[in-house]
């Protein structure tokens, strides 16, 4: 099989052509930007195998994505503007990759007869949950940020595409991951590596806001799963099954780097912040017998143990640009933050 992954340098994506190449033989071609937080050292080790193949592009480039899409059989489009606070910053951004973007591949996956589209999704999309419902794949879409309104939009153009031209595809919508490779700004990375450098730890508002915890190997099996069994046509929900508050994920990060909880320190909370994600993925069970398989605290052991063992990594990443964006984000919050 010949795959075309969108994004491939990003968090979850190097993650899944990592995936991939290990299990099976097939050709994978990866179409990425490298913006911020595509980062081809996380692929390093495939530049020369002859199963591998990367383009520099954008998904909204459409002689790019035509080139990317040449004897492709399927496509798994990662490719997103993902981080929250910067679409509340600046939203343009998010509109041009998310929506632009999706539809310029959706036209070009129609042109090239692609005999499926796996649309990788965020549960963002559905907004902000109460004390004991979830997310099933039929709850009605009610985006809070500008990047989860730029998530849905994307959704609703597969759809779209999928009802008028019959485009096969599926999509797919995943609760938070975790795991190696993951770009500092997101929670669980940014608390481990401050940690381990012994500075504070911005937890937004309470830290009391819920979400339920995926590893990224688990999303990786999900996506396989419908990759090979998936119902075209589909959507499926995907998650961990492992519902945490953010200020108990950094606690037990800290504890198990044994460093101090002085570390924390709140900070004003961000704009629309949900308070509540949790995924019902009774469907994806029943329907393709997938389930996780990673216990949230073996997953975090692993992943500390991971930027452990890559400090240089992360050290490089955290470098630049991101300082920038971190004393823009959370230099003044810290300033006028407060200890537990």
């Amino acid at each position: 099989m010949h795959i075309l992954i969108t994004g491939g340098c990003g968090f979850i994506a190097s993650n899944f052509v990592h995936y991939l190449l290990e299990r099976y033989d097939y050709r994978i071609i990866n179409l990425d930007a490298l913006t911020y937080a595509g980062n081809p050292e996380n692929l390093r080790e495939f530049e020369n195998n002859p199963r591998y193949k990367f383009i520099h592009g954008r998904i909204e480039d459409v002689k790019a994505v035509k080139k990317a899409l040449r004897g492709v059989d399927r496509i798994v489009h990662f490719a997103a503007e993902s981080h929250v606070d910067r679409s509340i910053t600046n939203a343009q951004p998010f509109i041009q990759t998310n929506v632009a973007g999706t539809q310029v591949l959706l036209d070009a996956c129609r042109q090239a007869k692609i005999d499926r589209f796996i649309h990788v999704s965020t549960d963002e999309v559905y907004g902000s949950l109460g004390d004991k419902d979830r997310f099933t794949e039929t709850t009605p879409l009610a985006p809070n940020s500008p990047y989860a309104a730029s998530k849905a939009a994307s959704d609703l153009l597969v759809r779209a595409t999928a009802k008028t031209h019959g485009l096969p595809s599926i999509i797919t919508r995943c609760s938070n991951n975790y795991g190696p490779y993951q770009f500092p700004e997101k929670l669980i990375p940014l608390m481990i590596t401050n940690a381990l450098e012994d500075k504070p730890l911005p937890v937004y508002g309470d830290g009391l806001n819920v979400r339920d915890w995926i590893h990224v190997t688990d999303h990786c099996a999900a996506l396989d799963t419908v990759l090979h069994r998936g119902i075209v046509g589909e959507t499926y929900n995907i998650g961990g099954e492992s519902e945490r508050k953010n200020i108990d994920v950094v606690k037990t990060i800290l504890r198990l780097l044994e460093k101090s909880e002085s570390l924390i320190t709140f900070v004003d909370d961000r704009p629309g912040h949900d308070r509540r994600y949790a995924m019902d993925i009774k469907k994806i069970k029943r329907q393709l017998k997938w389930s996780p398989a990673v216990t949230f605290e073996k997953g975090l052991e692993l992943t500390i143990d991971w930027y452990r063992r890559n400090e240089k990594w992360w050290r490089r990443v955290k470098s630049g640009r991101y300082r920038q964006y971190y004393q823009k984000m959370y230099g003044q919050r810290l300033a006028e933050g407060k200890k537990p």
